[in-house]
């Protein structure tokens, strides 16, 4: 674990606590809605349905990293910028604590953009504001800090989540008809999964 850069150690924290709950739940989720679509006789399209399983993934892993108390500081910080600032910019403290909480919230930004068909700034700004606020909020009452840095921080990653919601959009609307259509999103669908596989197979030690 040492040579690990700090977050695919933190990404490895989290799946290997978390890996019985999200296996369950997908087993769970793809079951039903194969049976919903077998019964009802539905249209079913792969690379939507994997789109919104990772959503729903990304805020089971989004819930545990940012309610988790283990290892984790008490107190309050009302004062904007004190404590990210205390953190050498390179240094392991600052990429877990100022880069990490940018980078979590990019995902949510983009994911809640493309939910709202966000087309301003403003329009994600309240939504990660409130969501940001009340996760500061059960983390004092479990024990763990409220850190106003960290809500700046997870705001900052969701407006960079919303921008790349937006450049990918702009860049989706001049992408040639082929590249538009369902076959192209479920092959990069597959591609997503094989990777992943992968990467959980080195994750637990697997050799793929």
């Amino acid at each position: 674990m040492a040579n690990l850069s700090p977050f695919y150690e933190t990404f490895y924290w989290a799946i290997n606590n978390t890996w019985p709950m999200l296996t369950l739940f997908v087993v769970i989720v793809t079951v039903l809605k194969l049976t919903k679509v077998f019964i009802n006789n539905e249209k079913f399209v792969f690379y939507k349905e994997f789109y919104n399983l990772m959503f729903i993934i990304y805020i089971l892993l989004l819930y545990y990293l940012l309610l988790s108390t283990e290892k984790a500081a008490s107190g309050m910080n009302f004062i904007p910028f004190k404590e990210m600032t205390r953190y050498s910019i390179g240094s392991k403290g600052f990429f877990y604590n100022v880069i990490g909480n940018i980078v979590l919230f990019i995902p949510f930004g983009y994911f809640v953009s493309d939910y709202l068909k966000a087309k301003q700034t403003h329009q994600i700004l309240l939504v990660s504001i409130i969501i940001s606020l009340t996760a500061e909020l059960i983390q004092f009452k479990i024990g763990r800090a409220f850190d106003v840095d960290d809500i700046i921080l997870n705001v900052i990653g969701a407006v960079l989540g919303f921008m790349v919601y937006i450049s990918i959009r702009a860049i989706k609307n001049h992408l040639p008809k082929f590249l538009q259509n369902n076959i192209f999103y479920n092959i990069l669908a597959i591609i997503v999964i094989i990777i992943m596989i992968f990467l959980f197979g080195s994750i637990w030690g697997l050799n793929l």
